[in-house]
């Protein structure tokens, strides 16, 4: 089963590269794009059922991946919410876990654990879909 994937990401450059490599390696399936917060925000919540994981990027053309963690903070239990910046600092990865993010990649250096994180999301998908009631 493929992970339905959102992507919040203001580079187009990056995005494009991002997705080919997730569909070709991770098994995800692109339902959508984002470059600004609105965006953002209005479709994770608005197409709620919609969408396994989000990736969102925290620096954005317009406002911040910061409110669009707010916005997903009251999502379904299987729904993943992860970012993906180039200032994965300490305090920055802190105040992601204070907005209930899953994890924090690095585009600089953590883009195969992200790979891994996704196939991991992806076959515990299977296994729900396999074992519904377990």
């Amino acid at each position: 089963m493929k992970l339905k994937t959102y992507i919040v990401e203001d580079n187009a450059t990056i995005r494009e590269n991002l997705i080919g490599t997730l569909e070709e390696l991770a098994a995800i399936e692109p339902v959508g794009v984002a470059e600004t917060e609105d965006d953002g925000k209005a479709w994770l919540t608005h197409h709620s059922s919609e969408w396994d994981l989000a990736i969102i990027d925290l620096f954005l053309r317009q406002g911040s991946g910061l409110g669009i963690l707010a916005a997903c903070h009251e999502r379904k239990p299987h729904q993943r919410v992860v970012v993906l910046s180039n200032y994965a600092t300490p305090d920055v990865r802190m105040r992601c876990a204070q907005l209930g993010v899953d994890a924090v990649f690095d585009k600089s250096n953590e883009i195969d654990a992200l790979v891994d994180y996704c196939i991991s999301q992806a076959d515990s998908l299977d296994a729900d879909t396999a074992h519904p009631h377990s």
